[in-house]
């Protein structure tokens, strides 16, 4: 397969953030991330496949039905992206084992992604949780 460019690699991760997390679009995950997609998502866990990215995201937004990812900086290159992202919610269910408090939260995330044949392989990401848990007790 073609090499990714940087361009084509930059459309990646803003749909990855736009379409996958902020829209909640379902339909754009086959589209986005290849199908032995490697996760490790900003609450330390650890998934593979679509499918348990799928599970990641949705224990997530059960946590917070507002969550929303900002992209804040953006540096690509043919296959490989690195994102500052900003992460921001209500606290309406369960989230890193609190009980839902009705806050609202923001944190800071730093992304990694790897990019192959127009699609996502992996991505690892790393949130500051002891912000987090600050805010949600």
């Amino acid at each position: 397969m073609d090499e990714d460019t940087a361009e084509q690699t930059r459309r990646l991760v803003h749909h990855f953030y736009e379409r996958l997390w902020n829209a909640w679009d379902d339909d754009a995950v086959d589209s986005v991330l290849a199908h032995d997609f490697s996760f490790r998502g900003s609450l330390g866990t650890e998934t593979e496949g679509r499918d348990g990215w799928r599970g990641y995201r949705d224990a997530l937004h059960a946590g917070s039905s507002d969550f929303r990812n900002e992209l804040i900086d953006l540096v690509c290159e043919p296959g490989r992206a690195a994102a500052r992202i900003r992460c921001s919610g209500t606290h309406t269910g369960a989230l890193l084992g609190i009980k839902p408090t009705g806050k609202a939260f923001t944190y800071d995330v730093a992304a990694f992604f790897q990019t192959d044949g127009g699609l996502i392989t992996k991505a690892w990401t790393l949130g500051d949780l002891d912000g987090l848990r600050k805010q949600l007790k």
